[in-house]
């Protein structure tokens, strides 16, 4: 009869060996690592779709309010006839000159102007979304000097003085709570929308004066109570512009080609001012003929350190004898949320699989000190709760904003994760343990996103910490033996 050999029986085999192998357990969970960029993809996805809702509803409701507004002038304006010959054939052929007359305007800038501005910026809901829109009122004083036509190569008598008329630019009219009214010389005069006769800026609108006596030389006086959302912008056109705005907000960004002199920016108010002269203006003091939009604006930048967002706005063609302006020419004032919920939880997300490479890390390290397999269909599992958590800080904030959102969304994700850990191991200090590293992690996201300026050094510094953790821990380890079967 043949002895049986107890060493061949106790033997493993190559199958008992692979799935035993702490090296192939350890790519196997790299491998998962990277399935799990799939879900994760899925859920910035949804982020940008919210996002992007958010953006749409914003726009909505301000081109009910009042959209970004641009305010210009004032500007004079001076008509005169301007007549030429026209060559043309008539119909049997026989060629014909004809005298044709057109109104043209002569233009004259101001000489000095004050813009002072009380903007008071508030949340605008509809549904779950909100957008910052804005009541600003708004004096503008300054005064005109006299019109020199020496260089237009017109004199007095061709100027139609009592068709005179100013202009001021509103970018979107429908903002305007009251006509404005133009006061000067003990006189005033209403706005009205007029882009037949003009086009200066986006939506022109003008009010008639008397200058009989044949002189421009004035003091001026506008009044505006104006609604806006998100951006409010003036367009400097005087020879000397000065601007002050205050307002109730607590993070203004100002924008634009001009940075203010003086600012003081509080908890809930801030104030700004300006004085800008106008040797970076893109056109002269005084010109005749309408050559067009004095300025194009193209976009208005809406801060997001996740995403840059732009509100497009038409472009104008450039014009042969007027450089057009742009928003390096203009004062800006953007009263954006610095951070909302969903550009916060596009910056958790970004770090969604860091944490589950350490989550994963720490799990499989539990599983080698205590001896205790862990199955990977339990880290996919595993990893499923952790991509989930990013679905329930979105949805929850929502509802009762990003701070409680990632309390109540951490809080869950942790508790399911540590009773599934305790499970698995039947241990209830691993579980413990394990709740406690899961916790470390959320708050040190949290903790990266109240940072700006040090979030890089910090969050590298805080990955090299954890990662020299991981190395000591792993010095204990006798990893030889865990790969014996018992």
């Amino acid at each position: 009869m043949k002895e049986s050999n107890p060493e061949a029986e106790v033997r493993p085999s190559l199958f008992d060996r692979l799935t035993n192998s702490t090296v192939l357990k350890l790519c196997v969970i790299l491998i998962l690592v990277l399935f799990m960029l799939i879900p994760l993809s899925w859920i910035n996805d949804l982020i940008s779709e919210r996002k992007y809702r958010e953006h749409a509803v914003g726009t909505e409701v301000a081109s009910k309010w009042g959209g970004s507004q641009v305010l210009s002038g004032p500007i004079i304006g001076v008509p005169y006839i301007h007549q030429y010959n026209s060559t043309f054939t008539d119909d049997k052929g026989n060629v014909k000159t004809e005298l044709i007359s057109e109104k043209e305007f002569v233009f004259l800038v101001a000489n000095k102007q004050e813009v002072t501005s009380v903007v008071s910026p508030e949340y605008l809901k509809r549904g779950i979304y909100q957008t910052v829109v804005y009541n600003a009122e708004i004096d503008l004083k300054g005064d005109f000097q006299q019109l020199d036509l020496t260089n237009l190569e017109l004199h007095d008598d061709m100027l139609l003085w009592d068709q005179a008329k100013v202009f001021i630019g509103i970018s979107d009219v429908k903002g305007l709570k009251a006509v404005p009214v133009f006061n000067y010389g003990g006189k005033e005069s209403s706005f009205q929308l007029r882009n037949s006769e003009v086009d200066l800026f986006e939506n022109t609108l003008a009010a008639d004066i008397d200058l009989s006596d044949r002189s421009t030389i004035l003091d001026f006086h506008i009044g505006l109570d104006l609604r806006g959302a998100r951006t409010f912008t003036i367009f400097p056109t005087a020879n000397e512009t000065s601007i002050a705005v205050s307002g109730n907000w607590a993070n203004p960004s100002f924008t634009g080609g001009f940075l203010p002199e003086d600012r003081e920016v509080t908890h809930d108010q801030f104030t700004a001012s300006w004085r800008i002269p106008s040797f970076s203006r893109k056109f002269s003091q005084q010109w005749k003929k309408d050559t067009g939009r004095l300025y194009s604006v193209t976009n208005y930048r809406q801060y997001d350190d996740v995403y840059a967002s732009y509100g497009e706005y038409q472009t104008v063609e450039a014009s042969a004898t007027i450089d057009k302006a742009t928003e390096q020419d203009m004062v800006q004032i953007n009263f954006l949320e610095s951070m909302n919920s969903y550009q916060k939880t596009s910056r958790v997300a970004k770090y969604g699989v860091l944490v589950i490479l350490l989550t994963f890390t720490s799990l499989f390290f539990t599983e080698i000190v205590k001896r205790k397999r862990v199955h990977i269909i339990q880290y996919v599992l595993i990893g499923c709760a952790m991509t989930l958590f990013y679905s329930l800080l979105l949805a929850i904030s929502e509802h009762v904003g990003f701070n409680w959102s990632y309390l109540l969304s951490a809080c869950a994700t942790v508790i399911l994760i540590a009773l599934f850990i305790y499970g698995i191991t039947k241990d209830r200090k691993t579980g413990f343990i394990f709740s406690g590293i899961l916790t470390l992690f959320y708050v040190f996201i949290f903790f990266l996103l109240q940072l700006q300026d040090y979030a890089l050094i910090v969050g590298t510094l805080g990955v090299f910490i954890i990662l020299a953790v991981l190395m000591r821990v792993s010095l204990r380890i006798d990893w030889y033996s865990f790969d014996r079967v018992k």
